[in-house]
């Protein structure tokens, strides 16, 4: 998959999710071998997420997603969960792979995820 089909990917995801009911792009850049992407989707239930990825081409031929976050929040603003790798919670399992429950206040050990797993995710709690 190259960097250009992977973003078309996404693209298609964002545009034909009925979850999503407004898509607010702040941030994009690519090029053949890497790209960033950071954007607002405000959900059916008034709920949003925020997230940003940057993904590369590796070497093998396939798109690695580097780094990312995946914010979700209710209409307030009050988090809901986030799933990210940002290195902060090196003793975790699975780090730096982590998920931070907003009701609970608490970061748990996580595991890759993909816009898509999030997004499948949410609908399942929201339906």
């Amino acid at each position: 998959m190259s960097i250009t089909s992977y973003r078309r990917s996404i693209q298609d995801r964002l545009l034909s999710d009925p979850l999503i009911a407004h898509i607010q792009v702040i941030r994009e850049r690519a090029t053949a071998g890497d790209a960033h992407l950071r954007a607002r989707l405000t959900l059916v239930d008034g709920s949003w997420l925020e997230f940003s990825e940057y993904a590369q081409q590796m070497p093998d031929g396939q798109v690695g997603v580097v780094t990312y976050s995946y914010h979700w929040a209710d209409a307030a603003g009050q988090l809901i969960r986030r799933w990210d790798n940002t290195p902060h919670f090196p003793d975790l399992p699975g780090a730096p792979h982590h998920v931070h429950d907003g009701a609970s206040s608490t970061v748990a050990s996580g595991h890759p995820v993909s816009l898509s797993d999030v997004l499948d995710e949410i609908a399942a709690v929201i339906g």
